[in-house]
C-alpha cells in the first residue's frame, strides 16, 4: 500500500498549483487518503502552494503605423494632390498602352494558328500574350490602390 501512495504523494507534490493545498487523513483503521479537501479532523497539509500569481504588465499605448521622424519635411496637400493625378494619369497611360499591346498579341497568335504553326512556334506569342494579361492586371492593382 505504501509502495502507491508514496508514488501518488510525490506526483501531487509535483503539481501544487492544481491545488493551493494538499491533504493527507488517516482514518481510524489506519488507511491514509491523500485529497486537495480537508475529509476530517485528522487531516494535515502536506503541500500548501504560495500563492505565485504575477500581474501581467500594462500594456503599451500602440505606437503610430509609420512615424516620420521629427525634422522629417512636410508636403503641402495640393501638391500631394497634384503627385497623386500624375501617377494615376501615368497610369491610365500605360493600362492604355498594354491593352493595345495585348489585342497585338492576340492578333499576332491567331495569325500564327491560322497558318497551322507547330506548338513549339506558338509558344513565345502565348508567352507574350500572358506577359500582356499580367501587366494590365498589375496596373489595374495599382489604380485600385490609389487615394
Amino acid at each position: 500500500m505504501i509502495r502507491i501512495l508514496f508514488p501518488l504523494l510525490l506526483a501531487t507534490a509535483a503539481l501544487p498549483a492544481a491545488a493551493s493545498t494538499i491533504y493527507k487523513c488517516t482514518d481510524e483503521n489506519g488507511a491514509i487518503l491523500i485529497s486537495n479537501a480537508k475529509v476530517d479532523k485528522n487531516c494535515k497539509p502536506v503541500v500548501s502552494a504560495p500563492d505565485t500569481s504575477v500581474p501581467a504588465p500594462r500594456a503599451k499605448a500602440p505606437a503610430a503605423a509609420n512615424p516620420s521622424p521629427a525634422g522629417f519635411p512636410k508636403v503641402a496637400e495640393d501638391t500631394q494632390k497634384a503627385r497623386d493625378g500624375d501617377r494615376r494619369r501615368i497610369l491610365e497611360q500605360e493600362l492604355a498602352s498594354e491593352q493595345k499591346s495585348l489585342e497585338a498579341a492576340r492578333k499576332d497568335l491567331s495569325d500564327q494558328e491560322a497558318a497551322k504553326a507547330s506548338p513549339d512556334r506558338l509558344q513565345p506569342y502565348r508567352d507574350r500574350l500572358g506577359q500582356h494579361e499580367r501587366n494590365i492586371q498589375a496596373i489595374n492593382r495599382e489604380l485600385s490602390n490609389l487615394k
